[in-house]
């Protein structure tokens, strides 16, 4: 997970250099960057049109050139980024869908039911024309669809007694719009009673309408009032122009962040004494200010903030964002680490992408449960400071000029999908050549693999765990006998808590105490002793070549040791020969001394183990220098003997049947009496 992180936050880094690189060769190719400001002189009368119609100013009844031109520098200043995108969505003739409505249930979960958004619909009463053209009510459509205006068309044929009971008994328009300024409020619907249909006339309705929501101030005294105020809402964005009503995105943003964010508009046109403007800072109009607890921020000072809906509404997305925002954001990161897994995963291309459905189920899974005990936490009514404290945070982080980088960066790759798509893809096969890359150096063998490999060896690893759940957790060889008999297999199916049993890790295993069994005073005989080590030279180095950890090979450096030193290995070392060869090949070789002859020594025995000198899975006494095991119990065992028990599923003593991973108060021996000889 931590990998996919890095590379994810690698990628994210590689778009932001990308984008400073595309700034550098637009400014060397046009000279000018997206924050320069634009003179409106200098530009031709479609274009100061285009970027009326963007920001929402009716500009029907301006014929000149000079009146369209003073309108937008009513409206804010103009800037090379926002003229781009002006240019660039207006050559975009993308279709906006339109939702037709099949009845009333249909109508009000879409139109009533929405509580931040306003709705446009076009109500066709049976056996009449539309009242809006279909030419018409296109244009409308894309119109009205840039500020976030929603258009459906509910015929009357498909529900008559909804139609009647409203009294739509002829064609209209019909507003939705929200009452009142608290979020989730009620809904009030508005009928259109003009008798033009044109399209602007009924374009300067809706923003006439939706700018009446907006609070507006007419003289100094109110603004000074307004100002000083102190009510429900933390956070006010102010609009002082010389406009006769706020452009049409300023009140759509109004409704959509309905009891987050309060909407001002301070109509200036009339004022003759603007000294308490200039107390609190404001000396140019028109200016976007936002008031926080924290201070005044100047909207459209910083990098890709422009008089737009689409700019205005990610910069007060950041300021003030819903638990929505935030999941919908951490959804899209989960799953853009997640595709991670595409590109690390290495070997066939069915295991590349059964790895990736497997880690978007479990990351999608992991991020929905994360998010219901955070829903719930925030529910609690002892948690307002901590929420006050939270958005204090993301006010003062998102007012910085890197902020203001990474949402100009956002709006860039969000209008441009193709690109953000292919710069992913990129990034990915950068990740993959460099993963193939380290894992050929390792000489892994998954990298060759192809299709027909991975499905066989997934086959074998499924039916290994389905029969063996234990065994297949572990690196021990295992012999099945179901390989012999197959009617064991159906003796298992028949008893169905065979497959039940609890899979447990066998890593503890390697953490078990181990020491070597020793004799005090303990010879050999060196005739006795050559012949052993003649005839077990070959065993012994095939027995290295197996183990590959770097506790195995010490095990073995240490038996070599005991080798030199005269001392015996355990006989029941290879588990395939029988128990019974055990005692017969430690006296035939000449083992130091068996425990029955000689006193141990129990100097090297821990201290939190429990005394023996036998095993009681071979049966057998062990022998100087055998290698020992012992479980947490304090019970003791031949390694060898004791591996075999625990790697085969059997996860406690063979004793006393106490679990072989679980800890245990520690054994103490008693203490000898001060007249006892020391031993």
């Amino acid at each position: 997970m931590w990998v996919k992180l890095c590379c994810l936050l690698l990628y994210f880094l590689a778009l932001f250099v990308l984008a400073r690189v595309f700034e550098a060769v637009a400014w060397y190719e046009s000279g000018f960057l997206a924050t320069q400001l634009v003179d409106p002189v200098a530009l031709s009368f479609r274009k100061l049109r285009t970027i009326l119609e963007c920001r929402g100013l009716g500009h029907s009844g301006l014929p000149e050139k000079k009146d369209v031109r003073e309108l937008v520098e009513k409206s804010g200043d103009l800037m090379e980024g926002e003229l781009y995108s002006a240019l660039k969505e207006e050559e975009a003739s993308e279709s906006v869908s339109s939702t037709n409505f099949s009845g009333e249930m249909h109508f009000y979960e879409l139109v009533e039911d929405t509580k931040d958004g306003i709705w446009l619909v076009q109500v066709i009463a049976n056996d009449r024309s539309p009242l809006v053209g279909k030419v018409h009510w296109e244009k409308m459509v894309k119109k009205v669809s840039r500020f976030g205006i929603r258009t459906g068309t509910f015929n009357c044929s498909s529900d008559p007694r909804y139609c009647k009971r409203r009294g739509w008994l002829k064609s209209t328009l019909i507003m939705s719009v929200p009452q009142t300024s608290t979020s989730k409020g009620k809904v009030m619907l508005k009928e259109y009673s003009g008798h033009r249909i044109e399209v602007e006339h009924i374009f300067k309705w809706i923003t006439a309408h939706a700018a009446s929501r907006i609070k507006t101030i007419y003289n100094s005294e109110h603004l000074k009032e307004e100002w000083n105020k102190s009510d429900q809402y933390r956070v006010k964005i102010y609009l002082f122009a010389n406009l006769d009503q706020p452009p049409a995105f300023f009140s759509a943003l109004s409704v959509k962040f309905t009891g987050r964010v309060e909407f001002i508009f301070v109509n200036v046109e009339n004022w003759d004494n603007k000294s308490y403007m200039a107390e609190i800072g404001i000396y140019k109009t028109p200016s976007y200010i936002l008031r926080t607890p924290e201070g005044i921020y100047r909207y459209g000072n910083n990098t890709g903030e422009f008089i737009s809906l689409r700019a205005m509404d990610s910069f007060l997305r950041s300021l003030q964002p819903e638990v929505n925002d935030l999941f919908v954001l951490s959804l899209v990161l989960v799953n853009l680490m997640a595709w991670m897994d595409l590109f690390i995963t290495q070997g066939a291309t069915i295991k590349r992408f059964v790895v990736l459905i497997s880690t978007l189920g479990t990351y999608n899974s992991l991020l929905i449960i994360s998010w219901l005990p955070v829903l719930g936490f925030l529910q609690l009514p002892y948690l307002d400071s901590f929420y006050e404290y939270s958005l204090k945070l993301f006010r003062y982080s998102n007012t910085t000029t890197l902020a203001s980088w990474v949402r100009a960066d956002w709006m860039f790759y969000s209008s441009h999908p193709a690109l953000f798509l292919s710069t992913y893809l990129g990034h990915g096969l950068l990740i993959d050549y460099f993963e193939k890359k380290r894992r050929r150096n390792n000489n892994t063998d998954e990298v060759n693999a192809n299709n027909l490999e991975w499905l066989s060896s997934l086959w074998d690893w499924y039916t290994s765990y389905l029969f063996h759940p234990i065994a297949s957790f572990q690196h021990f060889p295992f012999d099945s006998d179901w390989d012999e008999d197959p009617d064991l297999f159906l003796e298992r199916l028949a008893f169905p808590d065979l497959w039940l049993h609890p899979l447990i890790p066998t890593d503890y295993i390697k953490n078990l105490p181990m020491w070597r069994f020793k004799c005090l005073g303990a010879h050999c005989d060196e005739e006795k002793l050559d012949a052993f080590l003649d005839s077990e030279s070959d065993s012994d180095s095939e027995n290295r070549e197996v183990f590959s950890s770097d506790r195995e090979a010490s095990e073995d450096d240490e038996l070599s040791t005991f080798h030199r030193c005269g001392a015996e290995p355990c006989p029941c070392a290879n588990k395939y020969r029988h128990p019974e060869a055990c005692g017969r090949r430690a006296r035939s070789y000449g083992s130091c001394s068996s425990a029955g002859d000689m006193e141990p020594d129990w100097s090297a025995w821990p201290p939190e183990m429990l005394r023996c000198t036998e095993c009681v899975v071979c049966l057998e006494n062990f022998a100087s220098g055998c290698l020992l095991m012992g479980l947490p119990c304090g019970h003791v065992f031949h390694q060898s003997c004791i591996v075999m028990w625990l790697a085969g599923g059997r996860h406690c003593c063979p004793v006393c049947r106490w679990a072989s991973y679980k800890k245990k108060q520690p054994y103490t021996h008693p203490q000898p009496l001060s007249s006892d000889p020391p031993s």
